[in-house]
């Protein structure tokens, strides 16, 4: 394979990435409303700890930290997004 095959495969995949991630930060909209009638915090650090033991234990030695990385970001994200729609 070239080069250039790799890449258009990468490329394809972000274009995946990019549609989950609006699914996820659309659910997220969702979660913040929710969590802005019922009076709750943008942040549940138990929740985001217990899904990050999850992730790393699935990714495995070699990807967990990078895993880790990645989802502790989505995270981040979309807690912020959270907050700008609960103040």
């Amino acid at each position: 394979m070239e080069l250039k095959d790799y890449r258009e495969q990468i490329d394809k995949i972000d274009n995946e990435l990019l549609r989950l991630f609006k699914d996820r930060m659309g659910i997220s909209s969702h979660i913040a409303h929710y969590k802005k009638e019922h009076g709750l915090p943008a942040l549940d650090a138990a929740r985001e700890k217990e899904k990050l033991e999850a992730i790393e234990e699935k990714a495995g030695v070699e990807l967990c930290s990078y895993a880790n990385k990645l989802f502790s970001t989505i995270f981040e994200l979309s807690r912020a997004f959270q907050e700008s729609i609960i103040i």
